[in-house]
């Protein structure tokens, strides 16, 4: 070698490197410092013709409730993992507990018939920010429109007009076309007019368990002093209103 570097002439000179730690044989626990490449590698393979290991179970949950766009039944999660409904059923409380327990951005959510992993709602402007565009909102008349439906189901047409003043129609063909609400059946009066009800997409979509969840007309009226009803089965226009304002999502969750 050249220049002003000193050269290693023999061994001696060599700096000494650290051995390399070596793997433990058999069922040995090995040292902090070491990763068991050797166990990992030789892991038996998960075989997805078998029911999901017990051990594995809660995370195999999790995994598939994240992997799909929308609500998984509990049918399906117990067909696609093959195991039993009461074994998703442990799976999902226990899912639920160690979500809530860590605190953590996501939430097990039961809506309708199945159950969804969302954002945690205070944490809706940032996901907002990261996702880019516009959340979903609903315009006033839609919002109207499909408390009304969601209140009153199954509701016709002409109740919808009569109770909001104007003609429903564009609404309601606005509210099908995104899967909010259906038609079910026909009205037994003169004319059989159709008979619109909500979804489980209306359900997914404000975060509701079940049809249950809706406020009461007691509930409405704590909200205002204004008692007064009108002719449609104790429906006011204030009580709509108030309902069409608890029904205005936020930005969505995910």
């Amino acid at each position: 070698m050249s220049g002003d570097d000193p050269e290693l002439t023999d061994e001696t000179d060599a700096p000494e490197l650290p051995d390399s730690p070596e793997l433990p044989d058999g069922d040995e626990d090995p040292p902090a410092n070491v990763v068991p490449l050797r166990r990992a590698a030789t892991a038996a393979p998960v075989d997805p013709h078998r029911p999901c290991p017990r051990e594995l179970l809660v995370a195999a949950v999790e995994a598939c409730l994240f992997a799909v766009p929308g609500v998984a039944t509990l049918a399906q999660l117990a067909a696609a993992l093959r195991t039993s409904e009461p074994q998703v059923t442990g799976a999902l409380a226990a899912l639920e507990e160690r979500l809530q327990r860590a605190g953590a951005g996501v939430r097990l959510h039961a809506i309708g018939d199945g159950w969804q992993l969302r954002t945690e709602s205070r944490l809706a402007p940032w996901v907002a920010a990261i996702r880019g565009g516009k959340p979903a909102r609903l315009t006033r008349a839609a919002n109207e429109t499909l408390a009304i439906v969601a209140f009153r189901q199954p509701v016709t047409k002409g109740v919808l007009d009569d109770i909001r003043g104007v003609d429903s129609g564009g609404v309601l063909r606005m509210l099908a076309d995104r899967g909010l609400v259906r038609t079910d059946g026909r009205a037994d009066e003169p004319g059989r007019p159709l008979n619109w009800i909500t979804t489980p997409a209306f359900l997914e979509l404000f975060g509701l368990q079940s049809l249950a969840d809706l406020p009461t007309l007691k509930d409405l009226r704590a909200l205002g002093e204004d008692d007064a009803v009108s002719p449609f089965d104790d429906v006011s226009a204030d009580e709509v209103a108030r309902l069409a304002e608890i029904l205005r999502p936020g930005p969505r969750e995910i």
